[in-house]
């Protein structure tokens, strides 16, 4: 599998641009003999497919690979009708909600037939499948988990529910929560606690867990969403943390994850006025995105927006996350009408073709990497769960008394 260091060697290497740097490694220094080839040889091939499928799309078509809309796991007629659709109009993924396995093999079957370019199939899996299909196996919310649980363990909770993810062709997590647990916060159970280090160790190795599955993994919520006082899905909360603050705390599992060459980064619709004094959601910030995470942080992986159908993102639209360097818009309130508010801002030189242009490439080097469309026909919970799932269950919910 190609994921973990190799993928963010690749981004390393291709600065997001077509030069191929042959003196690239998995490990980031120079390789030796065979390694420096193949290394090469992937770097030029998945490059040279993200091109190809460049020249094939018109300006919309691009647009539509930054779209990802949520969809509810129902596959009544009306539903496979409408994600028929999405795949027709290329769209470049979607996210599952609430519903069964079932209804999510035939949804992800009817989207990936009918797409034209491989989609990402994504979920919110902080705590698992379970999380979000009431029939795939149940783990114990973040915060619940052994307070001894080892790194090793979380690492195989990571590959396990990569495993059971890639048996019904979802091929992107949206997890681990990398938000440090606070007082009187909303973000509560889903955190691994108030303790950056463990969070850092544990929300690392089961992303790591996760990318060695090939599956792309999504940390949440950048720049830290821990110490909100307040739901971002009902309005915007304001963090008043200082840069010392924030970069001591909640950015330290952040750093770690970049560090460890993992895959994506979702931001929140938050406020940090330390960071961005206009005061704008932290998903629709340049402040945030451009300069803080990628050139300052030096991620070179996917940025997606939070949900913009929360009351979070204010309203404005996905244009605007674009604008400050967002790859992928997940969950539009009203899909054509962002991909039209994207099409103006290019019309009107808001968003520059180049800078489309970028953003759609890492996208489909990604899809390359991912190999997206295998999976196997699964129809029934016993199907997904594997050998290890059991034991994975126990230790984590384990509660040592030493």
């Amino acid at each position: 599998m190609l994921f973990r260091r190799q993928i963010y060697t690749l981004f390393s290497c291709l600065l997001i641009s077509t030069t191929i740097n042959t003196g690239c490694s998995v490990s980031g220094k120079p390789a030796e003999n065979k390694p420096d080839v193949e290394i090469a040889d992937i770097t030029r091939d998945a490059t040279a497919y993200a091109d190809s499928v460049l020249q094939r799309l018109d300006t919309i078509g691009k647009i539509a690979q930054l779209i990802m809309p949520a969809v509810m796991t129902d596959s009544n007629p009306y539903s496979i009708a409408r994600i028929k659709g999405y795949a027709e109009s290329g769209i470049g993924g979607i996210i599952l909600l609430k519903g069964d396995i079932k209804s999510a093999t035939a949804i992800i079957d009817t989207f990936t037939a009918y797409s034209k370019t491989p989609p990402f199939i994504a979920i919110d899996a902080e705590w698992g499948l379970g999380m979000r299909l009431h029939d795939a196996p149940e783990f114990p919310v973040n915060a619940d988990i052994d307070a001894h649980v080892d790194e090793q363990t979380m690492f195989d909770y990571g590959r396990e529910v990569a495993d059971e993810s890639r048996k019904l062709g979802i091929n992107m997590i949206l997890g681990p929560v990398l938000d440090i647990s606070s007082k009187n916060e909303f973000i509560g159970k889903r955190s691994f606690g108030t303790d950056p280090e463990r969070v850092s160790n544990l929300a690392i190795a089961y992303a790591s867990g996760v990318e060695s599955g090939n599956v792309i993994s999504v940390a949440k919520h950048f720049p830290g969403h821990g110490a909100a006082l307040g739901d971002s899905h009902k309005h915007m909360p304001v963090i008043e943390k200082s840069l010392q603050s924030l970069d001591s705390i909640d950015l330290k599992p952040f750093k770690t994850y970049i560090s460890n060459g993992l895959s994506g980064i979702m931001i929140g619709h938050l406020a940090f006025p330390a960071i961005d004094p206009e005061g704008l959601p932290a998903a629709l910030s340049k402040p945030v995105i451009t300069d803080l995470l990628r050139n300052d942080l030096g991620f070179k992986g996917l940025v997606l927006t939070d949900a913009l159908n929360m009351q979070g993102a204010l309203g404005l639209g996905a244009e605007k996350a674009v604008e400050a360097g967002s790859d992928i818009i997940l969950a539009p309130s009203d899909t054509q009408a962002e991909i039209n508010n994207i099409l103006d801002a290019v019309k009107f030189g808001r968003i520059e073709e180049n800078i489309l242009n970028d953003h759609v490439r890492r996208i489909l080097i990604y899809k390359y990497l991912l190999n997206t469309g295998k999976h196997a026909e699964i129809l029934s919970t016993d199907s997904i769960v594997t050998p290890d799932t059991r034991r994975i269950q126990r230790a984590l919910r384990h509660h040592s008394t030493h």
